[in-house]
């Protein structure tokens, strides 16, 4: 199938090429023109892992192509993806202004009958705008339907090739029949295809990024109690987790949750939900427990040395949002530097992938080589982000590099009684 791609950020590039991978002709459109040359060269403008070999093996094989021209892209596409960016407005509602604007290109460019996608993470009555804007210029057949994505950052290119559902929403029986045959090869042993209603497909994104962080933001306000009763959050986490009824995902206490979804979409969805004058009392709750959470880990170095930290040095291990990623959108690392500053202490940081979002984003601390440099003459090291590479630190050599020895443990990862018994003052989430 010859398959159109409008925007190569996260998900497009993902999904333009995860599908070339499968035998599809992609081609993937960005209105960058630096972006699309990195791209022709086989440079990735992100980290992912994975994602290099599958572009630059597509690529290769002539199945994937970029373009700053929608109409290129989008002659004799059976389907034209919208996979733009759809950032936080100032009231938290969705920003569709990409949306529309790619929908208007691809109604322009059509050559023959397309099915015209929604990839991109919209609120419910997205479709009915997307098809207006497509009809103000098209002079072809369509039909429109929502396909959302359900990538984890991390571990995109496994959760494409091997997913664990496939959201269709579409009214059109003829775009039912074109994105089975799309994903057919991606299905062949299970046909996880879920088809339902456009609006019912557009919550279902919301729904699911709300459910996993309610989780985390249980935990989390749960890892409070546990510090001031004597409780400890691991063995909670052990005990709920092994019910089947619960499960044990998503049950982890830690700094909070960042990232480029979760924050945005729990605010378009209590947006979108206050405009129908139905407020979400359980996610408005999510946020405010994980705004808190995050300034946790700067509340517990503060606690510990008092209100002022001139003339401390403070290391922070992990700048990502999460392992695996180099996306530092709205870090927990982020809120801590800002507290770390306002009190006057000078901040290193180390993290393996997101050290060149950090230059760029002018936070102003130091940036290490390694973990270690990081630590050097440190008075406190903070874990914010848990890489494997910093989740069993030589407790010998971080001693012998630090001036004060006192570990925060955002992630409760490090081995609370060896990090004591080595000498450490040692904090960590909701344990004693």
């Amino acid at each position: 199938m010859k398959i159109a791609v409008v925007g190569t950020g996260y998900v497009g590039l993902v999904t333009g090429a995860g599908f070339s991978d499968f035998g599809h002709d992609v081609t993937c459109v960005d209105i960058d023109p630096a972006r699309v040359e990195t791209l022709k060269k086989g440079e990735v403008p992100f980290y992912e892992p994975g994602l290099h070999d599958l572009i630059e093996r597509n690529a290769r094989l002539g199945r994937l192509h970029f373009t700053t021209q929608t109409a290129e892209a989008v002659a004799g596409a059976e389907i034209a993806f919208i996979a733009v960016g759809t950032p936080s407005a100032d009231d938290g509602s969705a920003d569709l202004s990409y949306v529309m604007e790619a929908a208007k290109q691809i109604g322009a460019a059509l050559t023959t009958f397309t099915v015209i996608v929604t990839k991109s993470t919209v609120p419910v009555g997205t479709a009915a705008k997307v098809k207006e804007a497509v009809g103000s210029t098209a002079k072809q057949p369509f039909a429109v339907a929502s396909n959302p994505e359900f990538l984890k950052e991390g571990d995109a290119v496994n959760d494409f090739l091997r997913p664990a559902r496939v959201i269709v929403g579409a009214d059109d029986p003829q775009a039912i029949a074109v994105l089975r045959e799309l994903y057919r090869g991606v299905l062949r042993t299970n046909d996880r295809i879920q088809v339902m209603d456009i609006p019912s497909a557009e919550l279902t994104k919301y729904a699911a990024n709300a459910m996993l962080a309610t989780r985390i933001s249980f935990m989390n306000e749960l890892s409070r109690l546990c510090e001031v009763v004597g409780a400890d959050i691991e063995s909670i986490r052990k005990g709920i987790g092994s019910d089947p009824r619960i499960g044990n995902k998503f049950l982890f206490a830690g700094a909070g949750f960042g990232g480029s979804c979760f924050p945005k979409d729990l605010r378009a969805l209590r947006h979108t939900a206050r405009a129908v004058d139905v407020p979400l009392g359980v996610v408005e709750a999510v946020e405010r427990a994980n705004e808190r959470q995050k300034r946790l880990l700067g509340e517990r170095v503060l606690a510990h040395f008092g209100p002022s930290l001139a003339g401390k040095r403070v290391a922070i291990w992990g700048l990502a949002f999460k392992p695996e990623t180099d996306d530092i959108r709205e870090s927990p690392a982020l809120v801590l530097i800002e507290q770390l500053r306002a009190a006057g202490a000078t901040i290193a940081g180390y993290d393996p992938a997101a050290m060149d979002n950090i230059r760029a984003a002018n936070t102003g601390i130091e940036l290490a080589k390694d973990a270690y440099s990081a630590a050097a003459g440190a008075d406190a090291v903070v874990l914010v982000t848990e890489w494997h590479e910093l989740r069993d630190p030589d407790l010998d050599r971080l001693k012998a590099a630090m001036r004060t020895h006192v570990l925060v443990d955002g992630r409760n990862v490090w081995p609370m009684a060896d990090a004591r018994a080595a000498g450490f003052t040692y904090y960590g989430i909701g344990r004693a």
